[in-house]
């Protein structure tokens, strides 16, 4: 007899690409206000490894999570008289990482050679920004970082709220700003199956953002956006992303009430995103009565998100690459990538306007 033949079954092909991007010369959150105390703290940002302090002023400052002495990671170290003391033999770096001391020296400790890289920082809405391009590396930066517009606006509600998402810095933005999955993923919390209504989506991009306006949406069914509205509503909604790494979902229904989620992404490495979401609110019933009710349930949206973002990620990975299938219903993804990839090669300046209009169901 013939011998049998075995089929082997062998995954699709792909071509081993992933939208990873990596940007130099922008800001990023890398930590709370409250986070960072009297210790050094270790960041990573891109893959890099840093360590956030504070010095004698109280001022934090960023430098690369290395001795150049003896390769010694800095966070393992302490705050002595407002600088940076490394844990193996005490040299002492002040924010801009000039080595400012050695013990037992005979002479100036401050050479070049012993000099520790150095990224310019910015405190600022609560959170400890760090420039993704050291001072080696770029000249001084001339933007300061994104504004968290409500965050402390009168008679607005804050909630903040710090989560990691297991995925690309561009499927958490796109995830962030995504419309068909709410009724999915997050039945019965934000939105519910479709009530086939037609609505338009308004997509504008310029060179450093794209938004997208919604038009004729009513207001949601779901348990948040009744908590919002109980009485209804026409829905006035914008989904925008800020270059570099901003999500903005805006909600206004009928006159009184109001809501702007704005989320600062921080690409911790390819395949990990940190989130340092805002949550600001003005409604009609007071905002104290609300913020107990609307903080666990945006934490259980986190949740789901960050669920099916790992499961994504980790089918990438199995499958050694990316193969999307995308529609114009995926009304931001394509504008958010080109947008990135501009950012990488440092081509913010010269893309050309553009504006279309979508309909979708919900």
């Amino acid at each position: 007899m013939a011998a049998p033949v075995l089929h082997v079954l062998k995954p699709p092909q792909t071509k081993g690409h992933a939208s990873v991007v990596h940007l130099p010369r922008h800001w990023f959150i890398l930590a709370t206000s409250a986070e960072l105390g009297k210790k050094p703290i270790g960041r990573t940002l891109q893959g890099t490894p840093l360590v956030l302090f504070r010095d004698g002023e109280g001022k934090p400052g960023a430098l690369l999570d290395r001795c150049p002495h003896r390769n010694v990671p800095l966070s393992a170290g302490d705050v002595a008289e407002g600088q940076l003391q490394c844990r193996y033999h005490g040299w002492r770096f002040d924010r801009e990482g000039v080595c400012k001391y050695i013990p037992s020296l005979v002479g100036e400790a401050d050479a070049k050679a012993r000099h520790a890289q150095s990224y310019p920082t910015v405190e600022q809405d609560g959170f400890v920004w760090v420039y993704s391009s050291s001072r080696a590396d770029a000249e001084a930066p001339e933007t300061m970082p994104y504004r968290f517009a409500k965050a402390s606006a009168p008679g607005y509600t804050t909630v903040r709220q710090v989560v990691e998402s297991p995925a690309t810095l561009h499927a958490t933005i796109e995830n962030a700003l995504d419309v068909p999955h709410t009724a999915f993923l997050h039945k019965g919390l934000f939105r519910s199956k479709s009530r086939n209504i037609t609505i338009e989506a308004h997509v504008t991009r310029t060179k450093d953002r794209v938004v997208a306006e919604y038009l004729g949406e009513p207001r949601p069914p779901g348990i948040v956006a009744r908590i919002l509205s109980p009485s209804g509503g026409t829905v006035t909604h914008f989904d925008r992303f800020l270059l570099p790494s901003i999500a903005e979902v805006e909600y206004s229904i009928g006159t009184e009430n109001h809501i702007l989620v704005a989320s600062a992404m921080t690409p911790v490495s390819d395949f990990v995103t940190r989130i340092f979401a805002v949550v600001s609110f003005k409604l009609r019933i007071p905002g104290g009565l609300i913020k107990p009710f609307l903080h666990p349930l945006a934490l259980a949206i986190f949740k789901q998100d960050a669920e099916i973002l790992k499961l994504q990620t980790e089918t990438i990975q199995r499958f050694g690459g990316e193969q999307f299938a995308s529609t114009e219903i995926d009304v931001l993804g394509r504008h958010i990538w080109r947008l990135l990839k501009n950012a990488e090669r440092g081509e913010t300046s010269g893309d050309e306007a553009h504006e279309e209009r979508i309909s979708l169901v919900v």
